[in-house]
């Protein structure tokens, strides 16, 4: 049985990234262009739903457990501690934020682009709680 029927990826603009002298070589390597190509065609050949989070969402700047949104986190950062108090790997904050927020966009309708100020609850579609009215 296949379990996975919905995979989340993040949609990076591979192109942009290669000008980084640094990264080039190992971003070319990975050919990270193809595997998206491959996943697509997969996903549409076992009629599964491929998701791809939006290049701005801050996946790596995001606590997976509070929410809270870091405003500086330079590439050279691989570990940080939420005010929270949850220890983070970036990665594995990265992964987490992504996976939750494909389903959320699926669910809520809602864009997985960093929230505004103006938005009608104040909320991110990923971390959305029932409201209590006082009565």
């Amino acid at each position: 049985m296949r379990d996975n029927q919905t995979l989340v990826i993040e949609d990076l603009t591979v192109g942009n990234m290669l000008k980084n002298r640094t990264l080039a070589r190992a971003i070319s390597d990975a050919a990270w262009s193809q595997f998206r190509g491959m996943l697509e065609y997969k996903a549409a050949w076992y009629g599964r739903a491929l998701i791809a989070v939006d290049r701005w969402f801050p996946s790596s700047k995001l606590c997976s457990a509070c929410g809270t949104r870091q405003e500086e986190m330079p590439l050279h950062v691989r570990v940080w501690t939420c005010g929270c108090g949850s220890s983070h790997d970036r990665d594995v904050n990265a992964a987490r934020n992504i996976l939750a927020a494909g389903p959320a966009v699926t669910a809520c309708g809602a864009g997985v682009r960093p929230q505004r100020d103006s938005s009608r609850t104040g909320q991110s579609a990923l971390k959305q709680e029932t409201l209590r009215r006082e009565p």
